[in-house]
């Protein structure tokens, strides 16, 4: 405990599911964590201070520069500094996985505005109060779907394909000035959002079959790579995408 004291988080999408555990998790290490999402963060932010963590809530959209704006300086001004950016929302639980015949290009739009869109201007708002701290530690949130595109969700795959490329070209760019840049790629992961979605339910048996190790993956069962990716573990490594899926790909 106390990995992160001093430290201070921002993620996006945690008022329930990943979001919400890594949000807790980061907490739990003493970091200052501030929790923003376009849904209500309240009951998230409370499970935080019931166990002595530190953090607000914020009302934001990751594709308004408005909304990041305020959310850095409210950030710098209650804790004074911003050093670890998880960039975890996106538009999932809520698709019906379709043929891509059938998808319309509003929704093909939608998914990859918010999903790849959304990362890049999260990323360039917090960049500047980062280098004001001295640097610090990003966090992507991509998929497996990138490495073997599964049927019905080619848009989601393409979008977090792109999250998966701007890693790569923002470690490039970010790596002199003391911040590193790398990605966690999960596999199909029983978040809240997703429990009872039939839409999935085709995938769920044949994904645990097609791991090394046979069950349902978790929302926790993230937040050792998360750990070691905004720690001083990983100080030496920057434009990387690490799968976590319980060995359904092996890269």
């Amino acid at each position: 405990m106390g990995r992160l004291q001093g430290k201070t988080a921002v993620i996006t999408g945690a008022a329930r599911g990943i979001g919400a555990v890594m949000a807790k998790r980061m907490a739990e290490e003493r970091a200052n964590v501030v929790v923003t999402d376009v849904l209500d963060t309240t009951e998230t932010v409370e499970d935080i201070k019931k166990v002595g963590g530190t953090a607000i809530g914020l009302n934001v959209n990751v594709i308004s520069d408005d909304d990041i704006a305020i959310m850095v300086a409210t950030t710098e001004k209650t804790f004074g500094r911003l050093d670890i950016l998880v960039n975890n929302a996106s538009i999932f639980a809520a698709l019906e996985p379709k043929p891509f015949l059938q998808i319309e290009n509003e929704e093909f739009d939608k998914v990859m505005t918010v999903n790849a869109r959304g990362v890049h201007q999260v990323t360039r708002g917090t960049v500047p109060a980062m280098i004001r701290s001295g640097g610090g530690k990003i966090v992507n949130i991509a998929s497996g779907t990138f490495f073997y595109g599964p049927p019905g969700l080619s848009h989601y795959s393409a979008s977090k394909g792109a999250v998966i490329a701007m890693t790569r070209g923002h470690a490039r760019e970010l790596g002199d000035k003391n911040i590193q840049v790398n990605a966690i790629a999960p596999g199909l992961t029983e978040s809240e959002a997703l429990q009872g979605h039939a839409g999935f339910d085709p995938a769920r048996g044949p994904t645990v079959q097609s791991r090394s190790i046979k069950r349902d993956m978790l929302p926790e069962d993230l937040l050792g790579t998360l750990m070691y990716l905004i720690t001083q573990d990983s100080d030496f490594v920057t434009g990387q995408t690490l799968n976590v899926d319980g060995g359904k790909v092996n890269l």
